[in-house]
Formats: C-alpha cells, structure tokens, sequence
C-alpha cells in the first residue's frame, strides 16, 4: 500500500500531475491538475487501484479529502474515475453539503451522475458522513439550499472567453470550476469572467 507520495511536480496533463520522487515518476491523478504548478514540492495522501489492466495512484492534498473519495468509492456504480471527477467538479465541502440536504438536482449536474446514483450518494454516505464529522452546520446546509443554480450556458461563455484571452481549454475549465464554488446564477457573465481570471492569476 502506497501511503502518500512527496516530490516534485515536474508536469500535469488534464487529469494527472507527474511527481517526480527521488528519480522516479510517479503518474498521480489527482481532482485539479492545474491547481498545481509545475516545479512545486507537493505531498499526496494517495489511494492505490490494482486492477486486471492497470495500477492506477490517485493523490489528494488532504487526508479528508482522500476518506471522502474512498467513501465514494463505496456507493454502487461508483468507480475511482467516477468519484474523482465529482470532486474535480465539485469541493468536498460543497459535496458533503449537497449529500446532507438530499439536494439530489445539483448532485446529478455532476458529470456521469444520474438520478439514481444521486439518491444512492444521499442514502449510502449521509449517516457515515455525519458519523465521520464531515456533517456541516445547520446555517451552512441552509445558504446551499437557497443557492439558485448556475446557468450552463454562462459557463460557456465565461469558457470562451477565457479561450478567447490565450488559455487553453482545460486551464479555462478549471478556472470556471474554481470561481464558480463562490458565485450563483445572480452574477453577470462578466463578473465570473473577472473572478475566473482572478483564480487563474492566484494558481
């Protein structure tokens, strides 16, 4: 079992960082490669995958954040592919809030999730998330519900744009992603774009 892996992230592709540790490069998915930047020292709690094809390492920066994707990993019809990609879209805390108030339309905006795999997060990880402290507060769980959704189509365009300006297209997703935890339906297109712009310059 591979505990964590410390080194140097020497370059990331659009779902994995290559750590460079001790001479070896070690191929890592984690949830944001470009999060990253090339050259840091980082540290990674990681999670090992054997399968028949492949042995696959996934990192992540905290220890909770690793217990919550291994808790995914228990709800039927949930991979490590899958599960990564939900919090690559979505911060563990925003997840945690979605599955406590059984906010079951925004958990299946989360790609790969449909309804029934949206209910099955909320019946199967809700009590274990509370048991494990991840239950947040009434007040939080409250502003989440209250949140209107944010329109896809903003999203686009605030990709474009950023297209537009020279970033490339997983560099723009992943600012949009960033910007738009802080953000709901309210914010003008331009608004987003500058807090995009403003996630990127913070990288």
């Amino acid at each position: 079992m591979i505990e964590f892996v410390k080194g140097e992230v020497v370059y990331h592709e659009a779902d994995y960082l290559a750590v460079d540790v001790c001479g070896l490069g070690h191929q890592v998915f984690v949830p944001n490669p470009f999060a990253f930047t090339d050259g840091e020292e980082v540290m990674l709690y990681t999670h090992f995958v054997v399968r028949e094809d492949a042995q696959l390492l996934y990192g992540f920066k905290t220890k909770r954040e690793r217990n919550l994707f291994r808790l995914l990993l228990e709800v039927s019809g949930v991979g490590p592919k899958a599960a990564l990609a939900m919090l690559t879209h979505m911060s563990p805390e925003a997840l945690v809030r979605a599955i406590h108030i059984e906010d079951v339309k925004t958990l299946t905006k989360l790609p790969g999730v449909g309804k029934k795999t949206a209910q099955r997060l909320v019946l199967d990880l809700k009590d274990k998330l509370a048991k494990l402290g991840w239950e947040p507060s009434l007040e939080l769980a409250a502003e989440t519900a209250s949140l209107p959704p944010v329109v896809p189509n903003a999203e686009r365009d605030v990709i474009d744009a950023l297209l537009a300006l020279g970033y490339n297209e997983e560099e723009a997703e992943w600012a949009v992603r960033e910007s738009g935890q802080r953000i709901d339906a309210s914010v003008s297109t331009e608004e987003w774009i500058k807090k995009a712009l403003q996630a990127m310059m913070k990288r």
